[in-house]
């Protein structure tokens, strides 16, 4: 391999994300309009004399690691020693934040490891057991997401410019998974279907964050009520929220109102429609 290898790692914003129901094997059945944006982790890989991975950037873990990391995992999944590889990624958006991180990484060591020739290339279906999300982002198109992670249609979503906000507060997909109760449940099956339907709007996760989180409903209600504004809403289970804009200078002009009111919370323009990896 050459010295060095860097690649991206995008990171996603759910549209729409409506829960159907749980499944038997525990994992549950979801529908998600999911487009990816021009905000990048960073994948770095190098010969090394040992296997390992560290974390750095702004948003790294403690002590450059994760307990949970899936690059790990990832070879546990595929049941193979794990290469004499070092890998650094570099963590420039949040993670548990709803926005892929973890999957992002994992989909982009995958094919790092295709490109070299240390895996065997599969369908990409074949790892949605490992991460829901992993499917998507090894696909990386648009789309319209379906079943567990595993049904994807492309779907062209028109062009948007987001204001990501990053509270102060974390979101742990599985204990927001769990947090749903039968009551909350109130899609009509009938309309789980190929196309988007009218169905397909807001993010079933959001009835959860206003009965926990003040400042959910706070920082909601203040993009609401930004200039220009076409929605607001919670990207997947959380915790990062976004306002979408029909052009680039409405979205810097409620960023910088944004900073000005809430200058403690992260926040980031992104666009989408602008993919363009390996």
């Amino acid at each position: 391999m050459l010295d060095k290898i860097i690649e991206k790692s995008p990171a996603k914003i759910n549209l729409f994300l409506k829960i159907i129901n749980k499944r038997e094997d525990g994992f549950h059945n979801i529908r998600t309009g999911i487009t990816f944006i021009d905000l990048y982790d960073e994948v770095i890989v190098k010969p090394h004399n040992k296997f390992e991975v560290e974390y750095v950037g702004p948003f790294a873990p403690n002590k450059k690691t994760f307990d949970d990391c899936i690059i790990k995992k990832l070879f546990t999944y595929l049941n193979i020693d794990a290469p004499k590889l070092f890998f650094t990624i570099s963590k420039n958006f949040p993670y548990q934040a709803g926005l892929g991180s973890a999957s992002s990484n994992a989909a982009t060591v995958i094919k790092i490891l295709e490109n070299l020739e240390l895996i065997v290339k599969k369908n990409i279906l074949e790892y949605v057991d490992l991460g829901a999300d992993i499917p998507i982002f090894l696909h990386q198109r648009d789309a319209l997401i379906r079943g567990k992670g595993e049904l994807i249609s492309n779907i062209l979503y028109p062009k948007y410019y987001f204001l990501i906000i990053k509270p102060t507060f974390t979101c742990s997909t599985k204990l927001m998974y769990d947090s749903f109760q039968q009551s909350d449940y109130d899609f009509n099956v009938d309309l789980d279907l190929e196309e988007i339907n009218d169905q397909d709007s807001g993010n079933d996760f959001e009835k959860l964050l206003k009965k926990t989180e003040p400042e959910f409903s706070k920082i909601m209600n203040y993009l609401n009520n930004l200039e220009d504004v076409i929605f607001s809403r919670l990207t997947g289970s959380g915790s990062c929220i976004f306002s979408v804009f029909q052009n680039k200078t409405e979205a810097e002009k409620a960023q910088i109102q944004f900073n000005k009111d809430f200058p403690k919370l992260w926040s980031h323009l992104a666009e989408n429609n602008k993919l363009n990896l390996f």
